[in-house]
């Protein structure tokens, strides 16, 4: 059976953190699907297609990662890619209570689905999507916390 992993989040936009968790995770599956949980309530900077090109021409280059846009629960959409593990990268143990909760309730919702924390990289502990997004709106440098494939307007 292939070991299909689930990398879900917003991606908004996608970061050297993020890059990384998939990298250091790529020995582990045999295939790793990058999801863009399309959520209408939440407010984003970048559009759906937009972040979902950033991906796919991030990861041109390696065929056991690809990347799709869905919507509704995370673990319903494991279950039509028949991913059976869940990719989370934490930062901070603040990340893993977090995270934990989530990982317990997708077990309970859908028990063939195996939630796997990677640490991120000391380097990246500061860097988050969430900051990216404020220094881009007050015209901050990002270069060091976005791959260079991350080109955008305001």
């Amino acid at each position: 059976m292939k070991r299909i992993a689930l990398f879900p989040g917003t991606f908004d936009p996608i970061t050297v953190g993020h890059v990384n968790i998939v990298e250091r995770a790529l020995h582990l599956f045999d295939e790793i699907v990058i999801g863009i949980g399309h959520n209408s309530s939440k407010n984003t900077l970048f559009p759906l297609e937009q972040r979902l090109e950033w991906i796919r021409d991030i990861f041109k280059d390696e065929p056991k990662v690809s990347a799709a846009i869905y919507e509704g629960l995370t673990v319903n959409y494991c279950e039509k890619i028949e991913a059976g593990y869940i990719l989370r990268g934490l930062r901070t143990m603040s990340d893993f209570d977090y995270e934990k909760n989530i990982a317990q309730m997708n077990k309970i919702v859908f028990h063939k689905v195996e939630t796997i924390f990677i640490m991120c990289d000391p380097a990246y502990t500061p860097v988050s999507s969430s900051i990216v997004r404020d220094l881009i709106r007050n015209n901050g440098d990002v270069s060091e916390f976005i791959p260079s494939q991350v080109k955008y307007q305001l």
